[in-house]
């Protein structure tokens, strides 16, 4: 065990050598292409490159139109032709030094972070992560436990595959604003959590963690999810049409050695992201990598091996890469309708919100929730509780009752200009019904009347 320990320290401290030695270099150059920015990076090759630098891309919104990736040997080079949202070239080149902070010595180890990367150095909030059997209604359940508990909301991400839910939520204390670390409030946030996320079907299979700090969200719900096993279930349990059904191919290049994954589906952003993410969690290496998504639909080669420098050995493995890479690119699919709640935030807006959803007959099937300053501005995919599509006139009947002016549809086939709104805002004076029965069931309420 001495032995093993020594020889893992000592390859770590190796490795962090040769990129003190050479340290990475990031260029960016506008001239090249007329329609994109190249972004070329350079630095010593180590476990999990690839992914650090494509999640920096990734978390600047920047949508990756090229990618060409080799990693074979010592040395790591990339060139991604990236724009921003808008489709234009950048303007700002803050991230050559963002990119080169990822992976400069000064960065953490990879193998140190497989189960949280992002931790920040000094914690915000306290973090919360769910899993458990999606269901309508879990997720107003959920904000009214943590409403009741005092807690405040600052930030949540929250994906709905194959009847499976996986949440990470930040929160901080209602009266100190601060992360709450004591023991045995912590206790009991995960004890009525995992009581909710239980419910009456879901008795092995639900898990809650609660920690301080913060987590990289999306990294985490990809984890999340991959352990969770969403990409092993009934695919059409989810909804999901076969249109936009990703196609995906794996084979060996026996001449090479490596496994050769072909995928093609229509393209969104932050695909690239998803698909790294996966492949590295799976514990793969990408060796050379191609990826076109200039037009509707993205293109993505990899060749790559196991950790151990094999290729996939059995039919098994490869059936089990292609589910989980199609499971990988549907989680962030954006099924329903897209609701932006954009307000003064408070205490309990998320609860009200998504009970008012729930009591129409929508379901949540992924929410981006964060706060900037004081401003709320959350973001819901709902579809029909029943399976229907949803109607407009549900739409505009939950717009009415939570405020015209600060509940506003995204999608322009249900988008109508709002009629004047009269009288004042009306979400923050709502009773609660229905949810004062189930928190008075979980202890926290001394009446429903």
């Amino acid at each position: 065990m001495d032995h093993w320990y020594s020889s893992v320290t000592m390859d770590d401290e190796f490795e962090k050598l040769v990129i003190r030695m050479n340290p990475p270099r990031v260029t960016v150059d506008n001239t090249s292409s007329r329609t994109a920015t190249l972004i070329k990076v350079d630095s010593a090759n180590k476990r999990g490159s690839l992914l650090e630098v494509v999640q920096v891309l990734n978390d600047m919104d920047l949508i990756i139109r090229r990618a060409y990736i080799s990693s074979d040997g010592e040395w790591f080079m990339d060139v991604f032709h990236v724009t921003d949202q808008h489709g234009n070239k950048l303007s700002e080149d803050g991230v050559a030094e963002r990119i080169q902070q990822s992976l400069g010595p000064s960065a953490r180890s990879f193998r140190s972070l497989r189960r949280s990367v992002g931790v920040q150095a000094a914690p915000e909030h306290t973090t919360i992560e769910l899993t458990g059997r999606d269901r309508p209604g879990l997720l107003s359940e959920v904000f009214a436990v943590l409403t009741d508990l005092k807690c405040n909301v600052v930030a949540a991400e929250v994906w709905t595959h194959n009847s499976r839910m996986a949440s990470v939520v930040y929160i901080t204390s209602e009266a100190t604003g601060l992360p709450i670390d004591d023991p045995d409030t912590l206790a009991k946030i995960k004890k009525l959590l995992l009581y909710v996320l239980k419910g009456n079907r879901d008795k092995q299979g639900a898990n809650t963690a609660v920690s301080v700090g913060s987590t990289h969200k999306e990294r985490r719900l990809h984890q999340m999810m991959y352990a969770d096993r969403d990409y092993d279930m009934n695919d059409t349990e989810s909804g999901s049409s076969d249109r936009c059904k990703p196609f995906v191919t794996v084979d060996n290049c026996s001449d090479k050695g490596y496994t050769v994954v072909n995928l093609r589906c229509p393209d969104r952003p932050k695909l690239l992201f998803d698909t790294v993410c996966t492949l590295t969690d799976m514990q793969y290496v990408v060796y050379h990598a191609t990826v076109i998504a200039e037009d509707p639909e993205a293109y993505q080669e990899y060749y790559m091996r196991h950790m151990d420098g094999n290729p996939i050995s059995s039919e098994a493995e490869r059936q089990r890469v292609i589910n989980c890479l199609e499971a990988a690119i549907k989680r962030r699919a954006s099924e329903g309708i897209s609701l932006e709640l954009c307000c003064e935030d408070r205490v309990g807006l998320l609860s009200d919100a998504t009970r008012i959803f729930r009591e129409n007959g929508l379901s949540v099937t992924r929410a981006e929730v964060t706060t900037r300053g004081s401003q709320a501005v959350n973001v819901f995919y709902v579809i029909d509780s029943s399976g229907n599509p949803v109607k407009s006139e549900t739409i505009e009947a939950v717009r009415k009752e939570i405020g015209l002016t600060i509940l506003r549809v995204k999608d322009e086939v249900y988008s109508k200009s709002p009629p004047q709104e009269s009288g004042k805002f009306s979400l923050g004076n709502l009773f609660r019904t229905r949810s004062e029965k189930f928190l008075y069931n979980l202890g926290l309420i001394k009446s429903c009347s």
